[in-house]
């Protein structure tokens, strides 16, 4: 299981995604698991995270990163600066 990061996609990839119209999601500094049952896209409007999967190797994505989350990926978020995210499940 993978998390994919496009960085610093652009605005065009954005609007075909209809990114702006996804809901947003804030989040302070903090560190929690978490399980996706469902795969997720979001888009990073502030913050950084790090997140590792169960069993896996730490991932960095932060602003400006594009990032899909696969279904049924278990892991833990570590959000070193605080997060604003638009995000999208299904």
């Amino acid at each position: 299981m993978e998390i994919t990061i496009e960085h610093q996609p652009s605005q065009e990839r954005l609007s075909q995604l209809g990114v702006l119209k996804w809901d947003i999601w804030q989040k302070e500094v903090s560190k929690f698991p978490w399980t996706y049952d469902t795969q997720e896209i979001c888009y990073f409007l502030l913050g950084n995270v790090i997140v590792t999967p169960d069993g896996g190797q730490p991932v960095k994505m932060g602003k400006g990163d594009l990032v899909t989350f696969p279904a049924g990926l278990s892991c833990t978020w570590e959000i070193t600066s605080d997060v604003k995210k638009h995000y999208c499940f299904g």
